[in-house]
């Protein structure tokens, strides 16, 4: 049943909040009943008029009767809450981990998602929040990482208001091409029917060549997009594992460990409180100018990235919304309570 369940909330992730707000109509029914409309409004925090097209849904799936007393359940009704109840606890319990982290990081808003294999339920709820959230946002800067690569699929163009232009927020880290920035920003592109501006950058250039570098044209309009980005969509890497990604050599792990990094987004390195304790020689988006930018998404899951997550969000702009998942969420707030 739960296999079932993930595979519906997969396919139509929208279907999980409608289910929990006719799951909470048809307990207050079953509370209350036989209860009128008004009440049911007063009760429940919704409109006359969405209570109406709910009761009428319910009504035709025989959950509830309805006559001049009010609404009532019937043993239909009853059967569903019950097969329903576990599910919806287990939902209700990441919402309360979600309130209770944003509380802890004093950010806008996290979004807690069950545990899964392939991560996929993070892509999809980033896809969401995306979708829900860019509004008249025009530019779009987006890292590499696995996380960020599983969102694009689960875009519907159909959401998307406006020609948004993706750019990389860096230069891509790794072998893996598919997992560049560069790629990512494409796929995105492709899946809103946007467009998008590569950019290529090598991390391993001298400092001379960095400073002349930085004044090709080229840049320059980098630079300005960056200025005015509208959204940002970023992962979260552990240090180490960022450091190995970038063949850092040995002396640099060390001096990464010896200034206890944890974290890593943008390029910048990160201790437990959230202090700038390395930053790798390159061009993309810097930490002053996500301040100004409006939507951040930030995505990253599992238990082992939980002291990486909680290093970069220490200093996280206030207007960052982090899509995590229940194991990280869960050692977060283990860690933060030592």
């Amino acid at each position: 049943m739960e296999e079932i369940f993930d595979a519906q909330s997969k396919l139509v992730p929208e279907m999980v909040e409608l289910m929990k707000e006719r799951y909470r109509l048809l307990k207050l029914v079953k509370t209350a009943g036989p209860v009128g409309r008004r009440t049911l409004g007063e009760l429940s925090k919704m409109t006359e008029r969405e209570i109406r097209t709910m009761l009428d849904q319910l009504r035709e799936q025989n959950l509830i009767n309805v006559s001049k007393m009010g609404a009532s359940i019937t043993n239909e009704g009853i059967k569903v809450l019950h097969a329903l109840e576990t599910t919806i606890d287990n939902l209700s319990k990441l919402s309360l981990l979600a309130k209770k982290l944003e509380e802890l990081l004093g950010i806008q808003s996290v979004k807690v998602v069950g545990d899964t294999t392939e991560n996929s339920s993070l892509g999809i709820e980033a896809a969401k929040q995306f979708m829900d959230e860019i509004g008249d946002g025009k530019t779009v800067a987006v890292t590499g990482g696995t996380s960020i690569a599983l969102i694009p699929k689960y875009i519907k163009s159909s959401m998307i208001q406006n020609d948004l232009l993706f750019i990389a927020a860096r230069g891509g880290v790794g072998e893996d091409i598919g997992l560049q920035a560069n790629v990512i920003a494409a796929s995105f592109a492709e899946a809103c029917g946007s467009s998008y501006k590569a950019f290529y950058y090598p991390e391993a250039l001298s400092e001379e060549a960095h400073k002349v570098f930085r004044k090709d044209p080229a840049i320059l309009k980098m630079i300005n997009l960056y200025d005015n980005t509208d959204c940002v969509l970023h992962g979260i890497g552990d240090a180490q594992t960022m450091a190995k990604l970038r063949s850092s050599s040995i002396e640099e792990q060390h001096l990464l460990l010896e200034k206890g990094a944890k974290g890593e987004s943008f390029g910048y390195y990160f201790d437990r409180s959230g202090k700038k304790v390395h930053h790798i020689r390159t061009v993309g988006i810097q930490t002053e100018q996500l301040q100004k930018v409006p939507l951040i998404i930030a995505v990253a899951g599992g238990e082992q990235k939980a002291e990486a997550i909680l290093s970069y969000m220490a200093s996280a702009p206030k207007q960052t919304i982090l899509v995590t998942d229940e194991s990280a969420a869960n050692e977060m707030i283990r860690l933060l309570a030592e």
